[in-house]
């Protein structure tokens, strides 16, 4: 007859792992310094020479309004500029920046401005095209707007 194995008990399984550490050289968390990977800190001879991240990056010019959070001072060296805020999605926008970031009103916020930009990005293509084109690109806003509002938070 046929038995199952049966793992072994939880104090020889630890037993087991404890012995089986010990044959790796340096095994142990309070080592001597001279022995730890990360020590010293410094790497001789140094990877980058001759470089100098003390001259920030000269500041990038913006064209487009540039949405700041609150808890940063200033803009950073770099940032993006193709999607600038506009229309209702841009207003809500500018609304939710008003709040921190670590508040939920700023990201529902965003979120949201997010779907309206979609409706619309669809109403402006609607605008743009002509005739039957123009009616679907309507109605189609309308569908998407309305199955965008369920969806929403």
């Amino acid at each position: 007859m046929w038995l199952p194995r049966l793992p072994p008990p939880l104090s020889l399984r630890l037993e087991v792992q404890r012995m089986n550490h010990e044959h790796i050289p340096g095994w142990g968390a309070d080592l001597d310094r001279s022995q730890r990977p990360a020590v010293p800190m410094e790497r001789r001879p140094p990877r980058l020479e001759g470089v100098h991240w003390s001259d920030p990056p000269p500041a990038q010019q913006s064209s487009v309004e540039i949405l700041k959070s609150t808890e940063h001072l200033k803009m950073p060296p770099v940032f993006g500029t193709s999607v600038p805020p506009r229309g209702v999605s841009g207003w809500i926008r500018r609304r939710a920046f008003r709040h921190s970031e670590n508040d939920l009103r700023h990201w529902l916020m965003l979120l949201f401005a997010d779907r309206v930009d979609v409706v619309e990005g669809v109403l402006s293509d609607g605008r743009r095209s002509r005739g039957a084109r123009s009616a679907a690109a309507i109605v189609g806003a309308t569908l998407v707007a309305a199955w965008l509002l369920r969806r929403s938070p």
